[in-house]
This record gives structure tokens, C-alpha cells and sequence, in this order.
């Protein structure tokens, strides 16, 4: 009797360990994919690129609005708060305005604002100048060690003002042995230009801005560099950074240097040859910068779907939910509503979420999702975020992140940005595969979007990170004629008041990828094994 007992509570154990253990079936992954819809993601987008949201910028009505309309829907699917019993990480930011009624002086020109210059400080201070700070042309304004390349080298820049090209010498030459040849390097960004400036003790920088190599035009200098700037509030105020920061165009360009003597065209393909520096002769620059200073908090938002069997180890969507706000002094729209820009990853994220939500059984993993806030200002809320993880990054397993997503309609294949970098692009063409789609590499990796999304700081904590989406191939020829015709619009509309909703947009390409991203995910949370970089990736795990 005592045997039959034993074996009963046995057969009872084995039968609720099969129970708790239950996997999802293919219908039930099917039918949580196939929840995905654009009726849906086109309301997200409608809502959050609406003018109520004033553009979504930090700090602002926008915000709160949006993280209100994350919160909402984020309860409603079942999920948790992902920092403690909140659904919020406080950003502590100060915004710098400054005041647009100031004059660039170099020799006997004169520059307004916006008038060919946009100038401007990341100090935290009300007023920063230069006054009569000579010039200095650095080439690519590069110190790279590894690539054997130092613009700075024998030079002493403190106080004076470095002028220096967009992009890196890879872009220039072609050649993929001068740094990643067409692919651009952190070494191109606009960032690290300032911050290589200021650890050379330079006291003003300036970007030549020229549309190709930057990827974008000069109206995009225009809208994004002026206004409200955000930055991280510091001890310090900033006061390491150099005093102006600023760009000009390449025909303001052209003058200065014909004024020093020099030819512009010339000098940038001595700066393309190897590390370069040269005086701009007896030109001086002159500036003051007034700037406005508020100090303030915005909220990055985290919520979590637990995992059924290692709860403590996470896959992290990723989606910056701020845009540009409103602009007071602009004619005519002030708002930039920012629909492409990233009301669709932002609605993409709800998307996915609720796909996760729909399973009968939890992933292995759990899910969490995180928007940010300051994407449009250098990735803030992703740098602080991974500055101070909520979740560390031994517990995070990969990252997908979605921005601007595809409204060019369906295509044939994939494209990742950063294609090799990781073990992730195998999970991504087995889910490819499924789609009858291939993979791809970006159309335009001198871009450098691999540095301009919030991936990036998942990246460098040495986490596996994924971004993908679109393709070159249209699904058919009405994809294809509608594509060449909306593809003009989106680029025009780039950071502009126009990036707004449209009722003719195509959304089934953007389905397309949210679905291919919520596979890839729920890939991930059930494989045994980590993803891994590549031998030749510069992101391994810390």
C-alpha cells in the first residue's frame, strides 16, 4: 500500500512538472504573429505623431502624454513594471537654448545664425565666447591610434578653433584599409568630433557640413542643432568640453578657406592621404553664445513580461519615443511631430509587446521593453541607461531595436545594419527564411548608422545587439513605383515639421519586420546558448 502511494504522488510530480513546462505550439506562435496588424500600428502612429504630443520632445507636455499612452497600454497587456514597482528610470537632463540672435565673425565676414552657421555650447552656462580664437583646419579631426592616424599630432590647439570634415578618411577613399573604408567608424561621428576637441584642450570646434558624407542635408543641421539641446546634468557643467561648438556649410567653407589662402578641395584630399593639420592663416573667429538653461528630468520607460524558466535573464526591445518637439520662432509648422522618426517604433514596441502577451505560455526568458527618451539629442537616454542599467548586462541576453521603421511596403529582403557583427544575423535569417526574404546589408553603410541608434549603447556594454529593417527589393511592381514615389517624401521630411501621419502610407512592410522581430525574440528566449559577436567584432562582452 505504501508503494502504491509513493508511486501515485510520483506520477502526480512528473504530471505537474509536464504541466508547468508546457511549450507553445506553432498555432500558438502563429496566431501571436499574426496579431501583428497595421490597423493597429497606423492608430499607434496617428496617436503619438498627433499634435496634442507637440513633437514628444523631453520635458515637455509631449512627454508626459507619451509615457501616459506607454503606460496605459503596457498595464493592459499584463506587463510589469521593469525598474522596481515603476515603469519609469529618471534621466536627470538640462537643456541648452541658445539664443539665436547671435553673429559668426571670421576675418571681415560676418555669419547669422542659421545663415549658413549653427553655433552653440554644451557647457552649462549662460554665456560661453570666442574671441578672435585662431583657426585651424585638422583634417578629420581624428586621434585613432589603432588605424595609425592622428590629425592632433604636434599640435597645440588650446584656445584656438579646430575646423575639421564630416565623416572619416574611409569615406573619402573608398579603401577599405584606411579605417572601414565606405563603412563609417564611431571616428565620423559628430560626437566624437567635439569630444576628441575637447580632450585636445581646443576652445572652439567646427564641422564642415557637406550632404553626402554627413547622409543628411543642411536643413537637418538646421532643425536639430538649434533650439532646445539636451545634454546630461554634471558636476562639472560641462566646462571640459570645448566653449562653441558649432557646423557651417560647405559653401561658408569655401570663403574662409579662399580668405586663408587655401583651397578647400585641396585640403580635403590632403586630409584623405593621412593625418593632416594646416593654420588658416590670420583668421580669427568670434562669437558669443547666450544660452538659455533649464534643468530638468525625463523618464526613460521599462515594463517587463517575466520569463517562465529564467526570469532573470532578459531580451531588450529598444525604441526611442522623443522627437523634436515644437519650435516657437519657425514660421508657419512649428511642430515636429515625428510619425517616420519614431512614433512607428514606438507603436512597433506595442506591437511586439502585445504578440508577447497573446502566447498561452511565457517565453523561457523574459521580455522587456525599454523607450528612451533624447535619442534626437546623442542618444541620452540610451548613454545614461547603460550608464546605469536597470537590468545588468550579465542578465541581458540581446537587444532589438526598432527606429523608423519600413514605409516603403513589403520587400524581398532584410537589411541589417552591421551585417557580421554578431551571431544574432543567423537567428535573424532563420525568421528571414520563414518570410521568404534574404538578407542584406545596409544601402548605405558611410552613414554610419550603426553609431546614430540606441543599439549603440547596448553594443558597448557588451551586449549583443540587433537592427535591422526594410530592404532594396520591393515585394512587386506597385511596391516598387510607390516606393520610388514615398521615398522622396520620407527623405525630404527627415527631421522636418512635414514628418507627420499619412493615410496613404503603406504599413505591410513595417508588419513585415515587427513580426520577423518578434520571432527573432521568442528564438532568442528559448535557445539554451548566449548570442555571441563575431571574432572581428570591436563589442565583446565585458
Amino acid at each position: 500500500m505504501k508503494l502504491k502511494l509513493t508511486l501515485s504522488a510520483l506520477s502526480l510530480a512528473i504530471l505537474a512538472g509536464c504541466a508547468t513546462t508546457k511549450s507553445n505550439t506553432p498555432e500558438d506562435i502563429a496566431t501571436a504573429y499574426n496579431s501583428i496588424n497595421a490597423e493597429q500600428l497606423g492608430e499607434h502612429i496617428k496617436t503619438l505623431a498627433s499634435d496634442e504630443f507637440e513633437g514628444r520632445a523631453p520635458s515637455s507636455k509631449g512627454e508626459e502624454l507619451t509615457l501616459a499612452y506607454l503606460t496605459q497600454h503596457f498595464k493592459a497587456l499584463g506587463y510589469e513594471p521593469g525598474n522596481g514597482n515603476s515603469f519609469l528610470q529618471e534621466v536627470p537632463l538640462v537643456s541648452i537654448e541658445a539664443d539665436p540672435n547671435m553673429t559668426l565673425k571670421i576675418g571681415e565676414r560676418s555669419y547669422p545664425y542659421k545663415k549658413g552657421m549653427v553655433m552653440g555650447t554644451s557647457r552649462i552656462s549662460p554665456e560661453q565666447s570666442l574671441n578672435n580664437s585662431e583657426l585651424v583646419f585638422v583634417g578629420y579631426g581624428v586621434n585613432a591610434p589603432e588605424y595609425g592616424w592622428n590629425d592632433y599630432e604636434g599640435l597645440d590647439v588650446k584656445g584656438k578653433t579646430v575646423v575639421m570634415l564630416v565623416n572619416d578618411p574611409g569615406y573619402a577613399t573608398k579603401d577599405p584599409k584606411v579605417f572601414n573604408g565606405n563603412t563609417m567608424t564611431y571616428y565620423g561621428r559628430w560626437t566624437y568630433k567635439y569630444e576628441e576637441a575637447s580632450r585636445q584642450g581646443a576652445a572652439g570646434a567646427i564641422i564642415i557640413h557637406e550632404t553626402a558624407p554627413a547622409s543628411y542635408p543642411w536643413e537637418v543641421v538646421e532643425n536639430s542643432w538649434s533650439g532646445e539641446q539636451f545634454g546630461f546634468q554634471k558636476e562639472n557643467n560641462n566646462m571640459d568640453r570645448v566653449a562653441v561648438e558649432g557646423w557651417i556649410s560647405v559653401d561658408v567653407a569655401k570663403e574662409l578657406f579662399a580668405d586663408a589662402g587655401l583651397n578647400f578641395d585641396e585640403a580635403k584630399k590632403k586630409a584623405a592621404q593621412g593625418a593632416y593639420h594646416v593654420d588658416m592663416g590670420d583668421l580669427t573667429a568670434s562669437v558669443d553664445v547666450k544660452s538659455t538653461i533649464k534643468k530638468s528630468v525625463s523618464y526613460n520607460f521599462i515594463a517587463t513580461l517575466p520569463g517562465a524558466k529564467k526570469s532573470d535573464e532578459h531580451i531588450i526591445y529598444s525604441a526611442h519615443w522623443d522627437h523634436l518637439g515644437v519650435d516657437p520662432n519657425r514660421k508657419g509648422d512649428k511642430i515636429y511631430n515625428g510619425a517616420h522618426d519614431n512614433a512607428t517604433g514606438t507603436g512597433g514596441i506595442i506591437e511586439v509587446a502585445e504578440a508577447f502577451a497573446k502566447l498561452p505560455q511565457r517565453p523561457d526568458r523574459s521580455i522587456t521593453f525599454l523607450a528612451v527618451t533624447a535619442e534626437e539629442q546623442g542618444l541620452l537616454g540610451s548613454k545614461f541607461y547603460a550608464e546605469t542599467p536597470v537590468i545588468p548586462a550579465n542578465q541581458t541576453v540581446a537587444n532589438i531595436n526598432l527606429d523608423a521603421l519600413n514605409l516603403l511596403g513589403k520587400v524581398k529582403d532584410i537589411s541589417v545594419v552591421g551585417l557580421g557583427k554578431s551571431s544574432l544575423d543567423g537567428v535573424l535569417k532563420e525568421v528571414a527564411d520563414e518570410q521568404s526574404r534574404s538578407i542584406s546589408n545596409e544601402s548605405n553603410p558611410s552613414a554610419g548608422i550603426y553609431y546614430r541608434s540606441d543599439h549603440f549603447a547596448f553594443a558597448n556594454m557588451g551586449i549583443p545587439a540587433m537592427y535591422a529593417g526594410g530592404g532594396h527589393e520591393p515585394y512587386d511592381d506597385a511596391t516598387a513605383k510607390y516606393r520610388k514615389r514615398m521615398s522622396l517624401v520620407l527623405r525630404g521630411c527627415y527631421h522636418q515639421p512635414c514628418d507627420r501621419y499619412r493615410k496613404e502610407w503603406d504599413l505591410s512592410g513595417a508588419v513585415q519586420d515587427l513580426q520577423l522581430f518578434f520571432k527573432a525574440g521568442y528564438l532568442i528566449s528559448q535557445e539554451e546558448a548566449w548570442p555571441t559577436w563575431s571574432e572581428t567584432s570591436e563589442f565583446q562582452r565585458k
